[in-house]
């Protein structure tokens, strides 16, 4: 069971790292000029479509940092440790593709769930429980399903473990006071 688990975390560590990317890249002020909301201050329905904290800047380095990530993976595919615990076979699938949408829907997750935060007249911040730990989950699955077989227990087991791996960083993070909100 433990490998399993951490063949999950090993597969989906493109997904974490993209949704890391963007409040660490605020932090260190990285590409400030691409630190514009991606609504450009647009409302829907009264309300901020996403809010000014959605950036381009987290956009692009999420989903590239997750891209690298994907990369790195395929490469170290060939050593039998890394091959053991992959979920995928990185020399089968279409790799660009597959570096391509596993951050996108995880990146897209985060803003269809800052979208609903919105609507729900929630402040960005705002406890979202339990969709602030898993909307990236979520949008990975949306994202990947259509174009990659993985297996179907792989979902369930990450959604409760992103759950939980959330919580700890994000009150990590809290601590060392990287992030504003403890969940």
């Amino acid at each position: 069971m433990f490998k399993f688990i951490l063949s999950c975390f090993y597969f989906f560590l493109p997904a974490y790292l993209a949704n890391a990317t963007p409040p660490l890249a605020a932090r260190a002020g990285i590409l400030n000029f691409l630190a514009r909301p991606i609504d450009g201050g647009r409302n829907f329905l009264g309300r901020p479509f996403l809010g000014s904290h959605k950036t381009w800047r987290g956009l692009v380095l999420g989903i590239l940092a997750g891209f690298l990530t994907v990369l790195l993976q395929a490469y170290l595919w060939r050593f039998p440790a890394f091959r053991e615990i992959s979920i995928i076979d990185y020399q089968k699938i279409n790799l660009l593709f597959f570096a391509f949408w596993l951050p996108a829907g995880a990146v897209f997750g985060d803003l269809l769930s800052a979208f609903a935060k919105r609507r729900l007249n929630l402040a960005p911040g705002a406890k979202f429980l339990p969709f602030d730990q898993t909307n990236y989950v979520i949008g990975a699955f949306i994202f990947l399903w259509p174009f990659f077989d993985v297996k179907p227990d792989v979902w369930p087991v990450l959604f409760v473990l992103t759950f939980f791996l959330h919580i700890i960083v994000n009150r990590l993070g809290y601590s060392l006071k990287l992030h504003k909100a403890k969940w």
